[in-house]
């Protein structure tokens, strides 16, 4: 319910006028045949001439809006209202480079052209997240000095390329390795999150689909999409799950769920204060008097 969550009614509200816009435009689009509005609710981009507004296309771009607006809704909502966790140093920065890599990927298909220095800071901030999720997973994270190497190599690797494209240097299967090391650290960071009480399952299945539907996308999505543009688009909006997923964790750190209960003691419990007594006094003996 928008109510448990600190900012759910303005989240709400605008994840539903976005929603409101995408079946508007699309109707407009399937009755006049200007797909112009639509277009640019969803791919971000000058209107390309050869787009018929086909109801195949207004599908394709409603499939596309779908993960935009599940994503204004989980990153806007903020975490669950309450009294949240006393944080540590090590949740506070990890917090602030999730929200800051989130707002990364979604800004980066709404401003095609980036420049590479903009494409740099991306992959630093993801970086961030990489050096700071191992300290805050702890033991729960398997491998972790592979996890370390592959996350620093998808990441600043990716910082490396921005610059080599900008110089003209090609990289070849270098790249390949960098995409290798980003599925590593991936899988292992999402294993170790599956079975941290602080993350809810819904969190995982947010990682596991930014990480399994662009590929599917990429694989097969050129059998449902006749147009170039809209494909890549499509694949950039599955692509948009991965700041849902980032912003969602950061939630999770604050959630007032994850609040430290304390135990209530049980009445047999010879700890508690109420049997205190029976520790310290003297056990009294019956004493049967003798007949006579």
């Amino acid at each position: 319910m928008p109510r448990n969550h600190r900012l759910g009614v303005p989240a709400l509200i605008v994840t539903a006028l976005y929603a409101a816009a995408l079946l508007i435009t699309a109707a407009i689009a399937l009755t006049s045949g200007d797909i112009a509005p639509l277009w640019r609710l969803t791919v971000f981009a000058p209107v390309e001439e050869t787009i018929e507004a086909t109801p195949q296309n207004v599908a394709t771009m409603l499939l596309i809006g779908a993960p935009w607006a599940c994503a204004l809704w989980t990153c806007l909502r903020g975490p669950r209202t309450g009294t949240p966790p006393e944080p540590t140093t090590k949740d506070r920065r990890l917090r602030l480079a999730l929200y800051a890599a989130a707002a990364a990927w979604l800004l980066h298909p709404i401003a095609p052209g980036w420049p590479w220095w903009a494409v740099a800071l991306d992959s630093l901030l993801m970086l961030a997240v990489v050096l700071l999720f191992a300290p805050v997973l702890g033991d729960g994270l398997e491998l972790p000095v592979v996890a370390q190497i592959a996350g620093v190599l998808a990441y600043g690797g990716g910082a490396v390329t921005a610059v080599t494209d900008e110089l003209g240097v090609d990289l070849g299967l270098l790249s390949l390795l960098f995409a290798l090391g980003q599925l590593v650290w991936m899988v292992l960071v999402l294993r170790a999150q599956r079975w941290d009480g602080r993350w809810p399952f819904v969190t995982y299945l947010y990682g596991i689909t930014s990480l399994v539907l662009p590929l599917l996308v990429l694989a097969v999505g050129w059998m449902l999409v006749d147009a170039g543009s809209l494909y890549y688009s499509l694949a950039a909006a599955a692509g948009v799950l991965m700041a849902t997923w980032l912003a969602q964790s950061a939630h999770d750190l604050a959630d007032p769920r994850n609040r430290p209960v304390a135990p209530v003691p049980l009445p047999g419990d010879p700890a508690t204060p109420c049997h205190a007594h029976l520790r310290s006094a003297p056990r009294k003996v019956p004493v049967r008097r003798a007949l006579p």
